[in-house]
């Protein structure tokens, strides 16, 4: 065989390969009358084609605004409304499941204790999931069962304490949880209070504990909300709401401890200073290249090129997000396509990762989503 055919043989192996590559993909939403969300939807999406099928209603439920996939494949926990001991509240679901269809089937409910829920995780093991109340400004973990079932909380701290910007800043506000790649520490971004909070993490029990140092600090009156690890898990990077920008940590696995490095713009200079922007999500490409920030209310993407030896970034672009209110952005596991969620045009859009710059190409696919907040992929094997 020459090396001509033995290429193209080879060529025709990947495509059979991608072309197999199939996903569902989540949308969390939040529901309301105006907006006729009812739930959690689904779509198919193919890597090798780009197709992405219009979402389809996978449960009904109230406002489950963000979602967390089990590594088994076999659950999803979403943050919302929840019914526990006859009484409504705020807290996480936990659903089955169906592979085949994409559908949901409710498995239990538990309350987050605070109020206003608005983000969730699952940890590496699977034992353990933990959210951020928005509301109440406070943290709360759940040890999960053998089932998918989540147990009572085991663990809750309400955050203290206040911030320099007299409207959001009066109280404590978390934002996100999320756990490290070794999965020994939890980061808990809270607006209200311009920190990143630290606990120690115990899977087993599915508890959370303080740790030392407890948090970490961001600039003053930034507002921070969500954060991603670098691939190499040198870098942290935090995205501060209120002040359109990206602190970049470097971070000190041994300890939990978070550096600030630097932080920068996520606007064009032409819009830097102005009022009434808002950022929503980090998200770091596999390659350790690309940093992204969705800007939702400037309705775009910041795409940063990222210097993987220190964690610095440099802006590349800020894309249209092709949607009124671009919250949570998710890259697919292949690191080929990004998906954007609109919470306000009730649409979900689809990106083309150029592989060599990391900038994004609108791929002129755009589904339904009501109330579109987060976006979650998982694969069919």
């Amino acid at each position: 065989m020459t090396r001509a055919s033995i290429a193209f043989a080879f060529a025709a192996l990947t495509t059979t390969a991608i072309a197999g590559e199939n996903f569902l993909v989540y949308f969390g939403t939040n529901t309301n009358a105006k907006n006729g969300s009812k739930g959690i939807y689904v779509s198919r999406f193919n890597t090798a084609t780009g197709e992405l099928s219009e979402p389809q209603l996978a449960a009904e439920a109230g406002n489950p605004g963000f979602l967390a996939i089990h590594p088994s494949k076999k659950y999803l926990y979403a943050i919302g409304d929840v019914t526990t001991d006859g009484k409504k509240g705020g807290g996480i679901s936990s659903f089955s499941i169906d592979k085949s269809a994409g559908k949901l089937t409710l498995i239990n409910q538990a309350s987050g204790i605070g109020g206003g829920p608005c983000h969730v995780n699952v940890d590496k093991t699977g034992q353990m999931a933990a959210l951020a109340n928005y509301g109440s400004g406070s943290v709360a973990s759940f040890a999960i069962k053998a089932d998918g079932s989540v147990s009572e909380a085991v663990s809750f701290y309400q955050h203290e304490g206040s911030s320099i910007d007299p409207n959001r800043q009066k109280g404590p506000h978390a934002h996100s949880v999320n756990f490290s790649p070794d999965n020994r520490f939890a980061f808990a971004c809270d607006l209200g209070l311009d920190k990143v909070l630290i606990y120690k993490t115990e899977p087993a029990t599915g508890k959370l504990t303080p740790n030392d140092p407890p948090f970490a600090k961001t600039p003053a009156g930034g507002g921070p909300r969500h954060l991603a690890f670098h691939p190499s898990g040198k870098f942290v990077f935090v995205n501060n709401e209120m002040a359109m920008t990206e602190t970049v940590f470097a971070y000190d696995a041994e300890k939990g401890a978070l550096t600030e490095i630097e932080t920068v713009s996520t606007l064009p200079e032409a819009d830097r200073g102005k009022k009434g922007y808002s950022t929503a999500e980090s998200l770091a490409h596999p390659n350790g290249r690309v940093v992204y920030v969705s800007n939702r209310t400037h309705d775009t993407i910041a795409v940063f090129a990222c210097e993987p030896a220190t964690g610095k970034l440099t802006l590349l672009q800020n894309v249209p997000a092709e949607g009124k209110i671009p919250r949570n952005i998710c890259l697919d596991p292949t690191g080929k396509w990004l998906i954007a969620a609109h919470q306000d045009s009730a649409t979900a859009a689809l990106f083309k990762v150029d592989q060599d710059s990391g900038k994004l190409t609108f791929s002129g696919t755009k589904v339904n989503v009501p109330g579109s907040i987060c976006v979650r992929f998982l694969a069919l094997d």
